[in-house]
């Protein structure tokens, strides 16, 4: 326990450097590259991932990471998983609503979470045991049970629509309150007790592996869209969920 809270804290501290770098780029116009997957890619995403990197490598030596923009380095089922900024169409545009993603693997599973959201000054936390926080401050996922009174955020709709279209159209009626997001922070708000569910379509582990720590921290639920635990093998497809039962609920829809 100690470990996970030494490695917590430095986490935290890592992605508060790392946030300097991608803040100096926002709103600067910075230039754009496309991807092989056709998405975008800029040089704060770059330059965020090697200062995440950097600090690492000081804290801890020799341990394995695995990042969006430069791959893995080292080996092993223990690992640092990196998304240097979740939402880079968000930041090219000027949206404040783009996250930095840090969280650490044992035997592939997520021990602990960093959903720091810089343009906001939010920073969510979270470890195994350890409960989850925003700024340094306790938080908890609601209680929502039931789908007919949850505040609802579907992730990626334009995927949805086109890809899983029964789907789509059964959640844009579902919840007593909906609204389109994307990427890290409607999942940061189930933490935080201020939207019970989100549903979530094509991400990458380092999308969903160091949320998904945060959200269990906090006491909320988030799996594949079959209930079964998020892992590097996981198809991208994901639910979260403030309580089990609305998660059930949730599953028997997307799987209707």
């Amino acid at each position: 326990m100690q470990d996970l809270k030494q490695r917590l804290e430095a986490a935290t501290q890592i992605t508060e450097q790392a946030a300097k770098v991608a803040m100096a780029h926002f709103r600067n116009s910075p230039d754009i590259e496309t991807k092989a997957d056709q998405s975008p890619v800029t040089v704060a995403d770059k330059e965020t991932e090697e200062a995440i990197r950097k600090g690492l490598a000081e804290a801890f030596p020799q341990e394995p990471v695995f990042g969006e923009e430069f791959g893995q380095s080292g080996s092993g089922a223990d690992m640092w998983i990196v998304d240097p900024i979740d939402g880079t169409r968000s930041f090219i545009t000027g949206l404040p609503l783009f996250g930095m993603l840090l969280g650490y693997l044992q035997d592939g599973a997520p021990q602990l979470g960093i959903i720091r959201m810089p343009a906001l000054g939010e920073t969510y936390s979270g470890a195994v045991g350890l409960g989850a926080m925003c700024n340094g401050v306790p938080v908890q996922s609601s209680r929502c049970e039931s789908l007919a009174t949850a505040r609802l955020f579907l992730n990626e709709g334009d995927k949805l629509a086109v890809h899983e279209p029964a789907v789509f159209s059964r959640l844009v009626q579902a919840g007593e309150l909906r609204r389109m997001g994307s990427d890290c922070y409607p999942h940061a708000l189930v933490a935080r007790g201020l939207v019970d569910a989100v549903v979530d379509y094509d991400l990458q582990p380092y999308d969903y592996l160091p949320v998904s720590a945060v959200v269990h921290a906090a006491g909320g639920i988030m799996t594949d869209w079959q209930g079964q635990a998020l892992t590097m093998k996981s198809d991208g497809r994901t639910i979260t969920a403030a309580t089990p039962a609305l998660h059930r609920e949730l599953l028997e829809l997307v799987n209707a």
